[in-house]
């Protein structure tokens, strides 16, 4: 039932559309997290128990990461955008996202791994919960992903898809002799740095959209 926010206007159920085309491929997304976790971690640590299931599990990662535009672009071109739509869609991609980290730390495949991964959990975690909240206050509605939250997203994807691919093991075959890995494996890291200071600046746009910004100009 939707909910009167008080000057009569009504606001949508959050149950409202939850199985359009966009919000399917959501739900879908979601599975492929829980199968590219098992087969990251039954791959090992930079998929030295099982080099197949790392590439397997790297190829579903980057289409898991891939589809977060299409179920974005077929709510818009149905007109189909859903209360649910935008709450589940960052949802996803944070699940997607932190999963991932957390294996990576648990592996450690990089420097600092479990402190960048637990400032992006926080900011995370945190701004996940102040969606329900906002949501639940009376006139809420679900606040969309700002431009710095998206491209935050962009660099983690691409930061991580490198992470994720076992590129170490082609390291004799593409170039002998040079050690080129060193610089792939620093542009990820240095991707995956651009990734989390934007992530942190675009949880503190969010705060201040939320509740800093004086009424009637929150972005």
């Amino acid at each position: 039932m939707n909910e009167g926010n008080g000057s009569g206007m009504t606001r949508k159920s959050l149950s409202e559309g939850w199985n359009t085309p966009a919000n399917l491929v959501t739900y879908a997304r979601i599975i492929l997290v829980v199968v590219f976790i098992v087969l990251t971690v039954v791959a090992g640590p930079m998929g030295r128990d099982d080099l197949t299931l790392r590439w397997v599990a790297a190829v579903l990662f980057i289409v898991a990461a891939s589809t977060d535009k299409i179920d974005g672009y077929l709510a818009r071109s149905r007109n189909e955008v859903t209360e649910l739509g935008k709450l589940m869609d960052p949802i996803a991609d944070k699940l997607l996202m932190c999963s991932a980290l957390i294996v990576f730390s648990a592996f450690g495949e990089f420097a600092f791994a479990w402190v960048i991964t637990v400032l992006f959990l926080v900011r995370e975690v945190g701004i996940t919960v102040m969606r329900f909240f906002v949501m639940e206050r009376p006139g809420g509605k679900v606040i969309a992903a700002a431009w710095p939250g998206k491209l935050k997203t962009v660099f983690q994807s691409i930061a991580l898809s490198m992470y994720m691919l076992p590129v170490w093991s082609l390291a004799d075959v593409i170039a002998p002799g040079v050690d080129w890995t060193f610089w792939y494996y620093g542009l990820s890291y240095v991707m995956l740095l651009v990734a989390l200071v934007l992530c942190l600046y675009s949880g503190g746009v969010y705060l201040y959209n939320t509740f800093g910004a004086p009424k009637g100009h929150a972005r």
